[in-house]
């Protein structure tokens, strides 16, 4: 054990597989309590099983570390509080949430059903702000209180969401909708001790299983989930207390920070355009700006 996170106690969703599990497992190793979600879907959405949550939390507490499993659906609003209060129940505070949770049901846009929409809009976008609120009101209440509070929500973005990947119009809207959410619960939570990050990993996970994108590989270990904990396990720190807002891209022992949408050139005039006009004008703009950022092949993630 080691002693980064000594005292804090930590909720990770989605923790049981890939991931959210290396995220529990190196917490837990640095000192933190954790509750280990994990409703136990299948990748799709589909079922239910507490089996995968329960083994990952003896695994913590046979390593030594305290550990409880939890397999509320992110989701329910309703669940998402008895997730929070698991942790206050459990260990007395909260000072960390990692929202990891998701599924996949990738399709291309014309084949898109709207159940593929609104279940992985469900998950990830509604999962995460469902527990951030639940956590947030905590937090909040402890500051108004006079109490010191020093927390981190940690989000889930993905290269999809920032930078496109065909396939995947859900699961993207869903992860920019986070990066988005990311930087104004930053500016909103700042003034009551909490810290808002992000992060777009590239890790071998069961939502990566199957992908063409890594058909005939061989295994990476730069793939390996393990290698994404120490960035998020350090932002759950005291240490990261200076760091807010931001989106970190992580794969293997690369850690990059996004600088996000930026203005590029543009053009201004007194009077109102005439729509026509603008045919001289925009291509000669868009040929001027930069094109879309786009990630390295292997950086394509689920995250």
């Amino acid at each position: 054990m080691n002693d980064l996170c000594r005292g804090r106690v930590a909720v990770v969703t989605g923790a049981a597989r890939g991931i959210g599990r290396a995220y529990a497992v190196e917490l837990a190793r640095q000192g933190a309590a954790v509750v280990v979600n994990d409703l136990g879907g299948a990748r799709d959405g589909s079922g239910a099983d507490p089996r995968p949550a329960q083994a990952v939390a003896e695994e913590i507490r046979a390593a030594g570390g305290d550990a409880v499993a939890n397999t509320d659906d992110v989701a329910d609003h309703e669940a998402a509080g008895r997730l929070v209060r698991t942790a206050l129940r459990e260990f007395g505070r909260l000072d960390v949430v990692i929202n990891n949770a998701g599924i996949l049901r990738d399709r291309m846009l014309v084949n898109m059903t709207p159940a593929d929409w609104d279940d992985v809009i469900r998950v990830h976008l509604r999962g995460t702000f469902a527990v951030s609120q639940h956590a947030a009101a905590h937090w909040r209440a402890r500051a108004k209180a006079g109490e010191p509070v020093d927390a981190r929500l940690i989000n889930t973005s993905s290269s999809s969401g920032l930078f496109g990947n065909p396939g995947q119009c859900n699961y993207a809207a869903a992860k920019a909708g986070i990066a988005g959410f990311t930087v104004t619960a930053a500016l909103e939570l700042e003034r009551y001790g909490v810290t808002v990050n992000a992060v777009y990993p590239a890790a071998a996970s069961r939502l990566t299983d199957g992908l063409g994108v890594y058909a005939g590989r061989e295994p990476d270990p730069l793939r390996d989930p393990a290698m994404i904990a120490p960035l998020v396990v350090w932002l759950a720190s005291a240490e990261s207390r200076g760091v807010t807002g931001r989106m970190f891209g992580v794969r293997g022992n690369s850690v990059t920070v996004a600088e996000g949408w930026r203005p590029g050139p543009s053009v201004d005039r007194a009077e109102r355009w005439d729509p026509a006009e603008l045919g001289a004008v925009i291509p000669a703009l868009v040929g001027r700006a930069r094109p879309n950022a786009a990630p390295a092949l292997d950086s394509v993630t689920a995250g």
